[in-house]
């Protein structure tokens, strides 16, 4: 699978597409939408720094709440230093932004592992009162461990995450937080974060408002699987998702032995490699507790006597 469609909302708030310079379109309140700003992804005739100076001058900036950056030019080539340095120096023309989502790129415009991504947490520093953060990409992101008061959501999208980022999240404070959504991805695209990266985020600590918690789309998801059946902040998680990953038996099973989830609204684990009888003992397992069990888009690994594991992630290229 792949990513096919852009952000539909953010903080929300419909998305609306800031138009192509000379395109006459009747633009919208400026705090009544998500301002998405992209350019083509090949052979663009304008940078999108261009296209958000262009905005900045089109729109009551002092209203925007939520800001979407689409594809800037070569995103495969090139990094979104430049679109991260345009959006802080204007950090005193967006008093109102509330949500910013970094890589709303599909596949057609570059494929999730190959989007060139870098430093992100400078657009937290810069913006204090920020509730939701957002990002796309792996290859070359960076997030260094950061305070922030006021952020609710975190979400960060790879097909392949370095464990240098998962280290930073997992040591940021971040006492606000409710949302906590990480796809670490496949060691094929360059993801080599282990659980012991995530144990600052399993004790929960620094999360003390934290209410779901996904770990995803990653090739470790058993061993996942095993860590989180024991850890602290499952306690106060009215979500656990661990979809989209390569879960076997082996990780089921743990979830099975270890610390109760029937206080969970939903446990997630849709696109799974479980076989039947263990899908019947989940099922049952939580029939009679109000827990909403995600058990679709089953997967069948390959059988083939190679010595290597044919389980895939949801997301990968």
């Amino acid at each position: 699978m792949t990513v096919s469609d852009h952000l539909q909302e953010l903080y929300g708030l419909p998305v609306f597409d800031f138009p192509d310079a000379g395109e006459p379109v009747r633009l919208p309140a400026a705090e009544s939408v998500a301002w998405r700003i992209a350019v083509e992804s090949y052979d663009s005739d304008e940078q999108w720094q261009e296209a958000f100076a262009r905005f900045l001058t089109a729109v009551d900036t002092s209203g925007v709440r939520a800001l979407i950056v689409g594809a800037w030019s070569d995103a495969y080539d090139n990094g979104p230093e430049p679109v991260v340095s345009a959006i802080t120096a204007a950090r005193d023309r967006l008093p109102a932004l509330r949500a910013v989502f970094v890589g709303d790129i599909t596949y057609e415009e570059c494929e999730i592992s190959w989007i060139n991504q870098g430093l992100v947490s400078p657009l937290l520093d810069a913006f204090p009162e920020l509730e939701e953060f957002g990002v796309r990409g792996g290859q070359g992101l960076g997030f260094e461990s950061v305070r922030h008061g006021k952020l609710r959501s975190l979400r960060v999208e790879t097909g392949g995450l370095g464990a240098e980022v998962v280290r930073g999240i997992a040591a940021s404070d971040l006492p606000a937080l409710e949302r906590l959504d990480i796809w670490l991805g496949s060691s094929g695209y360059g993801a080599d974060a282990d659980v012991s990266d995530l144990e600052p985020i399993l004790t929960g600590t620094r999360l003390p408002g934290l209410t779901y918690l996904g770990l995803r789309n990653s090739d470790i998801q058993d061993r996942i699987a095993e860590a989180v059946s024991g850890a602290p902040v499952v306690a106060r998680l009215e979500t656990l998702d661990l979809s989209m990953g390569t879960l076997s038996d082996e990780g089921a099973e743990a979830l099975l032995n270890g610390q109760p989830l029937t206080h969970l609204r939903k446990l997630d684990l849709h696109h799974h490699f479980l076989d039947g009888p263990m899908v019947e003992r989940l099922t049952a397992a939580f029939k009679e507790t109000g827990v909403e069990v995600d058990l679709d888009d089953p997967q069948l690994a390959e059988s083939l006597d190679d010595g290597w594991d044919h389980r895939y992630t949801a997301v990968a290229e």
